[in-house]
């Protein structure tokens, strides 16, 4: 019960995860721990009575069956090997500290990502010309960029959409393609494939390329407001300014090892009218002005006052100027206005009427304006592009007062949740230290079991080094996984170390010798069964839907090889020496 507890407890963390993170993990725990409270309730219960009814109704059946050639194998050589650890415990004792070190240094060395990269069998691409360009030319680029994605063999077809209506939940301009590029792999890697994507599409001129993919598209956007890993925000007054200071920001940046598709935010002016109200005019003519306002708004662009019912449809009913009378900036001003005393006077007389440029759109944030360079990575960790990204914008870009960056994406989420992870990590390990605390009644005892954490540690380490190099959300739920798992190692040993003292009377070495070699079938058990049902999760996380599994997989695999290797012998070596030290004192 309490070894169901401690993996229990080592999984509590996943529950303190919030946003994005919290909603994709969150059912791995729960359905983690159901089925392991499942489990357990089955060890207590249908094992025990399908045991009594084998064992105890045939005659023919007494004690226990013989063990297997290979168990009998392991065991007889398993016990030279620990023999000889306890013999030279200085040096596997080093061995042991050097291989913990050299996983220290390698942990410090891996790249940090939210989560792996996905492969969605399909790619989302961004095709974004300059705003006011033509359906016509839009749709001339979104073809183009077809015909160049046809040409790669493993995709077959493509769809696009360039626009959205203005209704849509995400409305688009006509100068937006988006286009769905499904593929197959054959002779390339998904990464080989979407470099070819890249090249390809880097033809296209006047056009901003974002590369995707269905999910992880919306991933982004959901986290930063944009369709790119990394959202560079810069925030401030005059859209000019900031458009100038967002390409000096793109200039620096590009040359940045791993960033790809990098983007800034379309931005051209646009000719417009300007109704500027002439205040004093307006108290002269006796006008407020909210009626002024109101004025400008209904004539210009029309007020919903009712509903028309035509052939069982319903019709807003607006009321505005007709086209005529707001279709030159001339007729705008000869527009007549209502004064004070409800005589009809031009437009003209109380506002100026002016031709202007300004910005097709007008971006914000918290109330802040804001245009957004955008970027993805490629070929390397997404928090190392990052932290470069930031180093080379600090030392090029000098930013005008009331003006800021703020960076947003990806990695925001995986520095918020690897943050709560490790407090709430760190308390689960105290958690489980009160548990063993609970079951053994000795500190030092528990200190002993906890020393698998480490073990652990090595062989996860090592396998990410061997695999993705980059230690992601989802591994950090292997290394969670893997400290409960590894506990229950170390709880094994002891209690059956101190079971044969007690019980049976036997010395220190002899108890560590025949516990060891008691529960060595038991322990081997448990990590092969645990591995087999890994293994396919971490050989197969290519395929779509295993991206999230399989370094998760990956960790607790190399954790469960070293941890279950070095148990074997650290625990045994340490019970050995506290013991001794104890009865010397």
């Amino acid at each position: 019960l309490n070894s169901t507890l401690i993996i229990v407890v080592s999984f509590v963390p996943l529950f303190f995860l919030s946003g994005m993170e919290g909603r994709m993990l969150i059912p791995l725990g729960i359905a983690f721990i159901v089925s392991l409270f499942a489990s357990t309730i089955v060890a207590l219960t249908l094992t025990p009575v399908l045991c009594s009814y084998l064992l105890g109704t045939d005659p023919r059946k007494k004690g226990l069956p013989k063990e297997a050639f290979l168990a009998v194998w392991l065991k007889k050589y398993y016990e030279r090997g620990l023999l000889w650890a306890l013999s030279h415990k200085k040096a596997v004792l080093g061995v042991t500290v050097g291989l913990f070190a050299v996983a220290v240094g390698c942990f410090c060395t891996l790249g940090s990502s939210f989560l792996p990269p996905f492969n969605e069998g399909s790619f989302t691409i961004n095709v974004s010309s300059m705003p006011g360009i033509s359906l016509e030319e839009s749709d001339k680029i979104g073809r183009q960029a077809e015909e160049l994605l046809l040409s790669i063999p493993e995709i077959q077809t493509v769809a696009r959409k360039t626009g959205r209506a203005e209704l849509d939940e995400h409305a688009l301009g006509v100068n937006v393609s988006e286009i769905e590029a499904p593929f197959e792999l054959k002779d390339r890697s998904h990464a080989e494939v979407l470099v070819d994507v890249r090249q390809k599409l880097s033809v296209i001129t006047g056009a901003n390329i974002e590369i995707g993919q269905p999910i992880s598209h919306r991933i982004d956007a959901m986290l930063s407001g944009t369709q790119a890993s990394i959202a560079i925000k810069l925030f401030g007054d005059d859209l000019n300014r900031m458009f100038t200071i967002g390409n000096q920001i793109k200039d620096a940046v590009s040359d940045v090892e791993g960033v790809a598709d990098l983007n800034v935010e379309q931005q051209i002016e646009r000719p417009e009218l300007k109704i500027i109200p002439r205040r004093e005019m307006l108290a002269k003519y006796g006008i407020s002005l909210p009626r002024f306002n109101e004025f400008v708004t209904v004539n210009m662009a029309g007020e919903v006052v009712s509903q028309v019912y035509e052939q069982g449809k319903a019709f807003n009913l607006v009321v505005r100027a007709d086209e005529d009378n707001r279709g030159s900036m001339e007729r705008i001003k000869d527009l007549m206005i209502d004064d004070g005393q409800g005589r009809k006077i031009p437009l003209s007389y109380v506002a100026d009427v002016v031709s202007a440029m300004g910005p097709n759109t007008i971006n914000r944030e918290n109330v802040k304006r804001k245009i957004v360079i955008s970027a993805n990575t490629s070929g390397r960790d997404l928090r190392s592009v990052v932290n470069d990204i930031q180093e080379r914008v600090n030392e090029k870009i000098q930013l005008p007062e009331g003006y800021h960056i703020e960076y947003g994406g990806q990695f925001e989420s995986e520095q918020a949740a690897s943050r709560t992870l490790l407090l709430t990590s760190l308390m689960s390990i105290v958690v489980i230290f009160l548990l063993l605390y609970m079951q053994f009644h000795n500190a030092a005892q528990s200190g002993v079991i906890l020393l698998n954490l480490p073990l652990a540690l090595i062989g996860g380490v090592f396998a990410l080094m061997l695999t993705t190099g980059e230690m992601s959300i989802p591994a950090i739920i292997g290394f969670i996984s893997l400290f409960g798992i590894a506990t229950r190692n170390g709880m094994l040993l002891i209690s059956h170390y101190n079971t044969l003292r007690e019980e049976q009377g036997m010395g220190l070495r002899e108890s560590i010798v025949c516990g060891s070699l008691d529960r060595l079938n038991p322990i081997l058990m448990t990590a092969l069964s645990s591995a087999l049902a890994l293994i396919p999760l971490a050989l197969r996380g290519g395929l779509p839907g295993n991206e999230i599994q399989s370094p998760m997989a990956k960790v607790i695999l190399g954790g469960l090889l070293t941890s279950t290797f070095l148990n074997a012998f650290i625990i045994p070596i340490v019970y050995e020496l506290m013991n001794r030290r104890k009865a010397g004192n």
